[in-house]
């Protein structure tokens, strides 16, 4: 065999896997995409997640994103350690998403923190536990557990304690 068309094999060789390693991340990562045409999340376009690490399971339609978690839409942004997000089989259409770790959610003036929170697509709600605390305006709520209904912009507390800012001549 002449190095000529040794070369050739091994570029051929290395093709080839260049196309399995497409294909094998194309097969993962497809049900990912659709998380940008999930509306459920409250959003007006894409929703970008970015992690350390993500595990992808095509059978058990999950992925698992570990290690500084940012989800971001055009409205909102959620932080925690660890979140582990369910899909749909069929649509790839986010189901459950759960968070654990330092969970912070933004969403205009508001922040809610928690240890641990699960965003429920179906009913468009996410409940907050371990130590939820709500900030908006200088004003914070407590409690022992948190839902926030995101349809109605609406949020109710388990065991809350409030406490308001006191605002002079307003």
């Amino acid at each position: 065999m002449s190095k000529q068309s040794s070369i050739l094999k091994n570029i051929g060789k290395a093709v080839s896997y260049s196309l399995l390693v497409l294909l094998f991340l194309c097969s993962v990562f497809w049900p990912l995409s659709s998380l940008a045409e999930d509306k459920a999340l409250d959003t007006k376009g894409s929703i970008v997640i970015t992690s350390a690490t993500l595990t992808a399971d095509n059978k058990a339609h999950t992925a698992l994103f570990e290690g500084s978690v940012v989800a971001k839409t055009e409205n909102m942004t959620l932080h925690s350690d660890k979140m582990l997000v369910y899909y749909a089989g069929d649509t790839g259409k986010v189901t459950r998403i759960d968070a654990e770790g330092r969970v912070k959610l933004i969403k205009g003036e508001r922040v809610v923190t928690s240890k641990a929170a699960t965003y429920f697509a179906e009913d468009e709600k996410i409940i907050f536990t371990g130590e939820p605390m709500a900030v908006e305006k200088g004003n914070v709520v407590t409690g022992t557990k948190m839902i926030y209904l995101m349809k109605e912009d609406r949020s109710i507390v388990e065991n809350s304690k409030v406490f308001l800012e006191n605002k002079k001549g307003k």
